[in-house]
């Protein structure tokens, strides 16, 4: 899997994801969820982190944002992820790493798999088998759209019925309930790592401009798909010419 995408090419929607170390389930307990989510105001407040969606459950953290253009995300990831692993292990007396390794992001384009994607975040738990639907799981921008919070509220609802070309906040509770109740009737619950292990999703051009965007840093970064939906993502050696004669 390739290194987490740092350039955060403003303008662009990324899903970020970082795994707790060892995937122990450090972020168990309601309370450390919490945490997270409280550093995650503090970088929309500090830095303007757009953020359009997330969940935190008890192993790994989902992020859907936009990039600025001014190193918020960057620097957000760096506050969030420093911040609570800070506290967990003084609270907790533990020493090491908090989180595996560093976090990945993906390049998500605007369209209709911006919408499958968001959906992919919001079903996280029912696929854990933690929950039947996603408005069970507190931490959460599902439930958070659902269940406004009076402070702290971490999704930014304008940015995010923008990108989705949504004119009313009644219309994108509608259209969210019916996303989840079709992917959940569909089946489509199960895990795709598309949307983790990618640099980027969308149709070809779009991870032709990603690709091209990235400069540098593309050359060995391939495209592959096909019905409409392409990723981009770094081709994997594969083991046996390491043995071959």
């Amino acid at each position: 899997m390739p290194r987490a995408n740092r350039c955060f090419l403003p303008g662009y929607v990324w899903h970020i994801t970082h795994r707790c170390h060892k995937r122990e389930f450090l972020l168990k307990y309601s309370k450390d969820r919490k945490r997270w989510c409280r550093w995650l105001f503090e970088a929309r407040k500090r830095y303007g982190l757009c953020i359009l969606n997330f969940v935190a459950t008890s192993n790994h953290i989902h992020l859907l944002v936009r990039g600025t253009g001014n190193g918020a995300v960057a620097r957000s990831m760096q506050l969030i992820a420093g911040r609570t692993a800070q506290e967990f292990n003084q609270r907790k007396g533990r020493k090491g790493a908090y989180w595996e390794d560093r976090y990945h992001a993906t390049a998500v384009a605007a369209d209709d798999h911006l919408v499958r994607c968001m959906t992919y975040i919001d079903l996280n738990m029912v696929r854990a088998g933690a929950v039947k639907h996603p408005s069970e799981w507190e931490e959460s921008g599902y439930s958070e759209l659902f269940s406004p919070r009076q402070r702290y509220g971490l999704v930014d609802r304008r940015a995010l019925m923008e990108l989705l070309n949504i004119g009313t906040l009644e219309q994108l509770r509608t259209e969210r309930r019916n996303w989840t109740d079709a992917a959940l009737d569909s089946g489509a619950s199960t895990r795709d790592e598309r949307w983790s292990r990618s640099v980027a999703v969308g149709d070809r051009a779009f991870a032709e401009e990603v690709r091209t965007a990235l400069d540098l840093e593309s050359r060995s970064l391939r495209i592959h798909g096909g019905e409409g939906t392409f990723i981009l993502r770094e081709d994997e050696e594969p083991y046996r010419p390491l043995f071959d004669a």
